[in-house]
């Protein structure tokens, strides 16, 4: 068996193939990062052996059309995230960075860990919607935080007395905007200041009607997609969203303790000595993470199952903390299994054959 690893990037791709029994490198390449570009890399992977692994380095957004021409194409493909590579290529001997050496390190951090321990590859067209509408949605509402940030420092400067009288995280509410609209509109229009002002008011009102339109059509996609999460108590539209998306195809996690790894939630030994402890997984899609902390969260304080749980851990002499990662630990392992399971009716998903599996013949 070889192991093919990928360096993708916007325009081209290197890879490199390797022995998976000595790790003796085989072959090694570059690609045009397009259609034809994809059927020319299957060939070459042909030629070399009829038993390989694809292994991409997790970049989705330059990385996503080589994965669905492989996927479809019948091939193999795993993920490995770019830390991994990182730590590879800093333990080899020959120094440098370049492309080949990169995905010559992506290749033998998949030998080094083992290619069962990676997550399939896995083509799901609706989760892939649901992530880049909720990832849409995040940008714009980091980017209203910026402007209502500006605005506040030119109403320090306009009108201190007001600024000081908003309350925190106020400025995504018409009635907050209203006021300070009205404020605004008794003022000179000569004032540059003001002017700015005003336009801020306007964009963030912007900014807020379309992160809102957005969270109205992530929850009726969630609501179709995977019904189930929304009745669990602490998983919303957006929270809902997020486990989808960053899950990208729970099928590809054989166990939820894999899950669980991509999650950060699985603990990490750190015993020495007679004291026997875990320490917390900062690793992992830190955003699925979070999903899962505002579920552990929302529930130790509405659910009374969740309360007297923590409240068990705490007196087996867990801190509260520690019983809270606990909690999110239990937590990927029940929505690992709400994910993977089937969904009556659920609607199937055309891949253009055409653009993602080409023809070799």
């Amino acid at each position: 068996m070889i192991v093919i690893g990928a360096d993708t990037h916007k325009r081209t791709h290197a890879l490199a193939a390797v022995r998976a029994a000595t790790g003796a490198v085989m072959a090694q390449r570059s690609i045009a990062a397009d259609e034809p570009g994809h059927l020319s890399a299957l060939r070459w992977a042909r030629e070399l052996d009829g038993d390989r692994v694809w292994a991409l380095e997790d970049c989705r957004h330059v990385s996503r059309r080589l994965e669905q021409a492989l996927v479809a194409a019948g091939e193999r493909v795993i993920r490995v995230a770019p830390q991994l590579m990182g730590q590879t290529r800093r333990g080899e001997r020959q120094p440098g960075k370049s492309d080949q050496i990169d995905a010559l390190a992506v290749a033998r951090a998949v030998l080094r860990e083992g290619v069962e321990r990676f997550p399939a590859a896995f083509l799901d067209e609706r989760a892939m919607a649901i992530r880049l509408l909720a990832d849409h949605r995040d940008d714009l509402v980091a980017e209203r935080t910026r402007v209502q940030n500006r605005l506040r420092w030119h109403l320090v400067a306009i009108c201190p007395e007001l600024e000081a009288s908003l309350p925190s995280r106020c400025l995504d509410r018409a009635v907050w905007l209203d006021r300070i609209a009205r404020k605004l509109g008794r003022l000179a229009t000569s004032n540059t200041r003001v002017r700015i002002a005003r336009q801020l008011v306007s964009a963030i009102r912007q900014l807020t009607r379309q992160a809102e339109a957005i969270e109205a059509e992530l929850r009726v996609l969630v609501r179709t997609y995977h019904p189930r999460l929304l009745a669990e108590t602490g998983c919303g539209a957006l929270t809902a969203a997020t486990l989808i998306g960053r899950t990208a195809g729970a099928e590809r996690f054989a166990t939820d303790a894999r899950f669980a790894r991509q999650a950060g939630t699985a603990p990490i030994p750190a015993s020495s000595g007679k004291r026997n402890r875990h320490r917390l997984h900062r690793g992992g899609d830190r955003q699925l993470n979070r999903a899962l902390h505002t579920i552990a969260i929302t529930r130790a304080a509405r659910d009374p199952e969740t309360r007297a749980y923590l409240q068990r851990k705490i007196a087996e002499g867990k801190t509260r903390k520690q019983a809270i990662r606990c909690l999110k630990r239990h937590l990927a392992r029940r929505f690992h299994r709400l994910l993977t399971a089937p969904i009556p009716d659920a609607p199937t998903v055309t891949i253009n054959a055409r653009v993602h599996a080409p023809c070799l013949t």
